[in-house]
């Protein structure tokens, strides 16, 4: 607030004292100045005199005696008649520069900043609104009209989940009413597909996200083939492929371009066209056809993408089906033949066979008991 104070003070000095340095000038010897606070010109009468005057049409400037002070007075009568025209004149242009606009306008921008730093610097006291305690089931709610106590429940409301799942069963049975009602109506809105004729050279394509918001849904697309412009020669066609660029495809004859720095699909539709009117103008120019200038076809990838293709001899024909057939038919026959020969190899028999041979093998021998005679016992002999 200190702060405010002294820059109010400083511009009410800057602008009502008078200057020292020039009064000097005038009277032959120098004496300190007083510091005063009121303007050089004083109000011609009370403050209700000077609140009548109007702003718009100050009033002319008349030197008047009796508005010194005594001291200014003592002053004034020793100065020389040419010093005291000379000091009128001076008077006379201080109080038009003080009561020109941008002097005025100044001095209020001044005054106007000090009220704002006051204002800002004092202190306020704000009032805290008294403080709702939500109830249990209210916690958490954003809107404070329907915070507070929870009503007592009656039994005559369901869940949030409940009416969740009816918002959802509504929106199903409003679909299912438009498919039945309005959607057949607009099989009288069809209209049969035509090719575009060759005076629409320009294709755009566009995309929707079926009603959702996306960004990418205000892109739209352009491609259009060099030939079918209409009125173009051939230097004029090979200098519009110069101008457009990486945009060119040499092996479609196509110009591809794609607009999305507006928010509608229109506005870049509309800027695409313009951009197409504009290229076919330069075409047309003939001022510079670029004939020094090479076209330049590197940004298109050249290398051939291997193709396969499925062999002839593996498709199948009527021809093929036929001799399939027969040699089945033919290896059926042969197969049955051999198992009532009793060529057929059966394997699980074999595997029988080997089998017991393994289980022959690995049964031990039996143990043989030798004849006991006189003496210790003998171990018998295997």
């Amino acid at each position: 607030m200190a702060i405010a104070f002294n820059r109010l003070a400083f511009a009410t000095l800057t602008y009502s004292r008078r200057i020292q340095g020039r009064r000097k000038r005038w009277i032959g010897h120098s004496y300190p100045r007083p510091l005063h606070s009121s303007p050089v010109c004083r109000a011609l009468g009370d403050e209700e005199e000077e609140d009548s005057r109007s702003r718009t049409s100050p009033q002319p400037y008349k030197f008047n005696y009796d508005q010194l002070d005594p001291e200014e007075r003592h002053h004034y009568d020793l100065l020389s008649p040419k010093e005291k025209t000379q000091f009128q004149d001076e008077e006379k242009a201080f109080y038009e520069h003080m009561r020109s606009p941008e002097v005025e306008s100044k001095l209020q921008g001044m005054v106007s900043q000090a009220v704002y730093d006051i204002s800002r610097e004092t202190p306020r006291e704000r009032e805290v609104p008294p403080r709702i305690v939500p109830g249990l089931m209210a916690m958490g709610e954003v809107d404070e009209q329907d915070s507070g106590e929870d009503e007592d429940f009656e039994g005559d409301d369901i869940t949030s989940i409940a009416h969740g799942e009816l918002e959802q069963h509504r929106e199903i049975r409003e679909y299912a009413r438009i498919a039945a009602w309005e959607m057949p109506m607009l099989s009288k809105l069809a209209k049969p597909f035509v090719l575009p004729s060759q005076d629409k050279p320009l294709r755009f394509r566009y995309t929707t996200y079926m009603g959702e918001t996306h960004p990418a849904a205000k892109k739209v697309v352009l491609e259009f083939c060099t030939r079918d412009l209409p009125g173009l020669s051939e230097p004029q066609r090979i200098k519009l492929i110069k101008l457009v660029g990486v945009r060119y495809n040499p092996e479609t004859d196509l110009v591809k371009m794609s607009c999305e720095m507006f928010e509608t699909q229109a506005q870049n539709k509309r800027y695409l066209g313009d951009l197409v009117d504009t290229l076919m103008a330069e075409a047309k120019d003939g001022t510079d056809m670029f004939e020094d200038v090479p076209l330049d076809f590197r940004h298109h990838d050249r290398r051939v993408k291997p193709k396969l293709e499925f062999p002839e001899k593996w498709k199948m024909t009527e021809e093929r089906k036929a001799q399939l057939e027969a040699n089945w038919r033919q290896r059926a026959l042969e197969e049955q033949q051999r198992v009532q020969a009793g060529k057929l190899v059966d394997g699980s028999q074999i595997i029988e066979k080997v089998l017991e041979t393994v289980m022959v093998k690995a049964r031990p021998p039996a143990a043989v008991q030798a004849p006991v005679g006189k003496g210790r016992l003998k171990r018998p002999v295997r």
